[in-house]
This record gives C-alpha cells, sequence and structure tokens, in this order.
C-alpha cells in the first residue's frame, strides 16, 4: 500500500480539482492493479487466444485442402467419410469458440447446458475420427511419404485416447474451474499439430519440431503462467500437460514394436 500512495502521491499533488477528482483517480488507480493481479483475468486472456488462435490456424491448416479446395489443383477427397470428419472436427472448434465466449460473457447456464450437448458432440468427434483414421490408414493402407501405414495408424488412435482422457477430465471436474479450464484447454493442443503439419509455409525438415514442438511449448507456457497467477500447482491440469507432451515419444517408441504390428494388422481387414 505504501508503494501505490508513493506512485499516486505526486498525481494528488499535481491535482487542483477538488477531492472528487482526487478520489476519482485513486480508483482507477487501484482498479488497474487489481486488474493486472486478477488470476481469473489472466485465465480469460489465455482462453481469449486459444478461441481466436485455434480456428485460425484450423483455417490456415486446412485452406487449401480442403475449406477452399476448389479453387486449386488438389487431389479429390477419397471417401464421404472425410467429409463427415471434417464436418465434425469443424463443429468441435466452433464449440469451443463458443463456450468460451459464453465464459466471457457471463453466460454461465448457458454454457453449462452446452456442456451437456459438448459431452455427444466428443462422442460422436471419436466415433467418426476413428472410422476415417481406420479407413485411411488400415483399409486403403495410405499415410505420409516415407511411413508404415499401420504404424501411422497409432498416431489418430492416441490423438482420440488423449482426447478422451482429457475431456472426460474437464467434464469430472466441471465444478472446479482451474481444472476444467486447464484440460479443456490441453484437448485443443492434443488436435493442434493434424493443423500445424498442414501449414503451407513450414519446410518438411522442420514439420515434426514444428508440428508437435508448438503444442508442446505452448502447454508448458500455459501452466507455467497459471501456475504463476494463481501461486499454486494444480495436479489434474499438470497431468493433462504431461500426457500431450509424451505422446510424441510414446508414439515413436510403440509404433514399430511387434505388438503394435500385431494390433494393427489384427484390426485391418
Amino acid at each position: 500500500m505504501r508503494f501505490l500512495t508513493n506512485q499516486v502521491g505526486p498525481i494528488f499533488r499535481m491535482t487542483h480539482f477538488g477531492p472528487r477528482l482526487r478520489v476519482f483517480v485513486w480508483r482507477k488507480f487501484m482498479a488497474i492493479n487489481i486488474n493486472t493481479l486478477n488470476p481469473r483475468l489472466a485465465d480469460r486472456r489465455i482462453f481469449l487466444i486459444a478461441a481466436i488462435g485455434f480456428p485460425l490456424l484450423v483455417l490456415i491448416g486446412y485452406f487449401k485442402t480442403y475449406y477452399f479446395r476448389e479453387f486449386f489443383d488438389v487431389k479429390p477427397l477419397a471417401t464421404w467419410l472425410v467429409h463427415v470428419h471434417a464436418l465434425v472436427m469443424t463443429t468441435w472448434v466452433l464449440y469451443f469458440t463458443t463456450q468460451t465466449i459464453l465464459i466471457r460473457t457471463k453466460n454461465v447456464k448457458l454454457h453449462m447446458t452446452m456442456g451437456l450437448a459438448g459431452i455427444v458432440l466428443a462422442a460422436i468427434v471419436v466415433v467418426v475420427g476413428m472410422a476415417t483414421a481406420y479407413d485411411a490408414h488400415l483399409v486403403r493402407k495410405t499415410a505420409p511419404p516415407g511411413m508404415n501405414p499401420l504404424e501411422f495408424f497409432l498416431v489418430p488412435t492416441l490423438d482420440m485416447a488423449n482426447f478422451v482422457i482429457l475431456f472426460a477430465g474437464a467434464i469430472y471436474y466441471r465444478k472446479r474451474p482451474g481444472e476444467h479450464k486447464g484440460l479443456m484447454l490441453m484437448t485443443v493442443l492434443n488436435f493442434l499439430p493434424a493443423a500445424l503439419f498442414r501449414v503451407p509455409f513450414i519446410p518438411p525438415q522442420l514439420a515434426l519440431l514444428w508440428g508437435f514442438g508448438v503444442p508442446d511449448v505452448l502447454a508448458l507456457a500455459s501452466f507455467g503462467w497459471y501456475s504463476w497467477k494463481h501461486r499454486t500447482f494444480n495436479v489434474p491440469f499438470a497431468l493433462g500437460v504431461l500426457l500431450v507432451i509424451t505422446s510424441l515419444p510414446i508414439r515413436m517408441a510403440f509404433a514399430g514394436t511387434q505388438t503394435w504390428h500385431a494390433i494393427a494388422t489384427w484390426l485391418a481387414p
């Protein structure tokens, strides 16, 4: 308080418009400092960035290959299932953004009501996502250049498994804002690599670092920001960050094993 008084004191001495203006200046100054230190406002900034950045990165990544593909010379889509998958995932992106906006505008009841619909949507995301991956990698045997389709099938499989864990945790902690928001943010970062890998201006030699490195850095940064602002160590949030970060090494270590090859071969038609 003495520090704040020393800062505002010169303003008071320079003010010659009466006590009302002095009170006004003091209140404004205190409001600015309180808002700066308010952890909830800091959380809102993180989610505002995510609500804007997530759909923007998805649009950039899929701009040429899907959303505006009619204006480019690209390969035709393999099956109608790709359209369904794109529709479902786009709906999920818009759902996340809408939920964030509802909280920022203090429409908590509508946010909670839409949360029930989100459970149904999440189930559809998993079912359609796995069906699309199964068709692409185990039925049609497609994969990025230089990769085995059976091994690459582990990538979307873990994407969906991680999503189920993170989203289920967010629903479980729905009445604890810190845990709920942190785990929902991790669901975003879990799906982000798919869009990042399709950003056209990234050199191929940096694709792996870009696709998985950026979400990892964002996960650590968001958790560090939250911990610093709240002066606490949120265990569920930390576990969500750990799940996102360890996802790549787990895939790299397990995809080439005989165990996974046996599982994928058994699943393939």
